[in-house]
């Protein structure tokens, strides 16, 4: 079975159409003020209604450490499949959206080391907020950095001991000329990308969306 692939910081509907065209999995819409991928509340429940009217895609919401209010905006108006939480939240408030929302938690956790990766497994335990676990490479050490999108790897053999503990998601300076080593060294069993199928920061490039779904798509893990 192929590993599934999201494409993420989708901003317009052609880019959209690119990432469906091309055979996306998922497709992820950011709310987040401070990257060059935000939109807003009402663009992306627009754009989760395209997703839906063009069929096969699961959509997705980024939000980074998000209140009350704004949980129930995405839950009421933008009504993704999946909320994926970017930020610094504990398995304790990851558990409180999912109740709050009812919808399924994709948990981005940053990762340097193995031992690091055993910690992330809280959010997987009974009342720890994670349907699934996304591994991302650390942002850099300035305050002013976003927590992904950063186009930064991290050592992948790290995820060794992830391999058979239950399917996560890979995400981290992930590119076309990269993903199916990634694949096939990680078992991932979603790829997730942003900046490496961009021209420039918040701008998807179609034919490096392609590419990537491609050599994905191709890969063994």
């Amino acid at each position: 079975m192929s590993t599934r692939v999201k494409i993420c910081g989708l901003r317009t509907e052609a880019a959209l159409d690119a990432a469906l065209a091309a055979g996306a999995d998922l497709v992820g819409f950011v709310l987040f003020p401070k990257s060059p991928r935000n939109v807003s509340v009402a663009e992306a429940a627009a754009l989760v209604r395209h997703t839906r009217a063009s069929g096969g895609a699961q959509t997705v919401t980024l939000l980074v450490d998000p209140d009350d209010a704004l949980v129930d905006l995405v839950a009421g108006e933008v009504r993704p499949d999946v909320i994926q939480l970017h930020g610094h939240e504990t398995p304790a408030r990851a558990e409180a959206i999912r109740i709050r929302s009812g919808l399924s938690v994709l948990k981005a956790v940053p990762v340097g080391t193995a031992e690091e990766v055993t910690a992330a497994y809280s959010y997987l335990e009974p009342g720890g907020g994670a349907d699934l676990l996304m591994f991302d490479a650390k942002p850099p050490a300035d305050p002013a950095a976003l927590p992904g999108g950063n186009g930064l790897a991290f050592d992948w053999h790290i995820l060794d001991g992830a391999r058979d503990r239950a399917p996560f998601a890979l995400a981290g300076g992930l590119t076309p000329e990269n993903v199916a080593a990634a694949i096939a060294l990680t078992g991932a069993a979603i790829v997730d990308v942003s900046s490496g199928v961009e021209s420039r920061p918040g701008e998807k490039d179609p034919e490096r969306i392609r590419r990537f779904l491609q050599a994905a798509k191709a890969a063994r893990a």
